[in-house]
This record gives structure tokens, sequence and C-alpha cells, in this order.
């Protein structure tokens, strides 16, 4: 009898030859959207001067329609307070986004976009769509809707999956 503790093998309970195909996908899924986003932070840097990271707390900015917290915009975006408080500084510094004071609480500020933020913001959005559009111009609408739809049955399954 062997004193070694007895492990599940790797892929226990799936079909033989699917972990290497999961990871493949995995992987093929990887590289694509490192490509998209390399070239989306590109084309933000070289048009713009902002970064995804500043994009994306536009968007978000945009998106509420309000003036949203730090604690909230941290928690929409998934990042950390101290990540998004430099996003902010920029965003502020560069005339976009402006801080204001809470009413009744003076510990909480509020981030808004201003009207400078706002007509930025529609240029951007515009263009990012484009973008989007034409780094994706090679797949057919029926091939698009068929991804899509796939993905969205995969996001599913994963967090079925997914512990939490």
């Amino acid at each position: 009898m062997s004193s070694r503790p007895v492990e599940a093998a790797p892929g226990a309970g799936v079909a033989p030859g699917r972990g290497k195909q999961s990871l493949r996908l995995w992987l093929r899924m990887l590289a694509c959207e490192n490509i998209v986003e390399t070239e989306l932070r590109s084309r933000l840097r070289d048009t713009f001067g902002v970064t995804l990271p500043q994009f994306d707390t536009l968007a978000e900015l945009e998106h509420a329609g309000r003036p949203l917290t730090m604690s909230e915009l941290s928690q929409e975006l998934m990042v950390s307070n101290g990540n998004i408080t430099g996003v902010v500084d920029r965003l502020v510094r560069d005339g976009y986004a402006r801080r204001v004071a809470s009413q009744t609480d003076r510990r909480v500020q509020y981030i808004e976009l201003t009207e400078t933020g706002y007509s930025r913001f529609a240029e951007m959005a515009r263009l990012h769509e484009q973008w989007v559009t034409q780094l994706l111009a090679g797949i057919g609408s029926r091939d698009m809707e068929t991804l899509t739809r796939l993905l969205k049955k995969m996001q599913d399954a994963i967090d079925a999956a997914a512990p939490g």
C-alpha cells in the first residue's frame, strides 16, 4: 500500500480530451481579447490621450447618469479604491470630471462628468464603436450572432460552475 495521498486526477469526471479542448478554447479567447484590448488602448492613447481605465471610468460615469462615489466607481469597475483614485485624479486634472463633496458626509466625494467630459466621451465612444466594428469586420453577422449566443452560454456555464 502506498503512503502517498490519493488525489483526484486532473479533469476527473470530465470526458477524455475535454481538458485540452477547454484549454485551447480559453487560450484562443485570451489571444483575441489581448489583440483587441491592445489595439483599443493604442488608439485611445494616440487619438485622445486617455488610457483604457480612464475610458472605462468615463463610460461608467456616463452610463450611471448621476454622480458616483469613489466606492461605487471602484465596485462597478471591479478595481480597488486605490486604483480608481489615480484614474479619477487624471480625469479631474484633464477637465473630464470633477469631485463634488457630499452634503451629508464630508468623508464622501462624488465624481461627475463635466460638460467637456460628456462631449469628449461621446466622441470617444463613437470612435471606440467604429474601431471594434473594424476589428471584427471579418466576422459575418450570422457568425457574430452565433458567437454571441455561444459566449453567453459559456458565461452561464462558468457562473454555474464557479464557487461563490
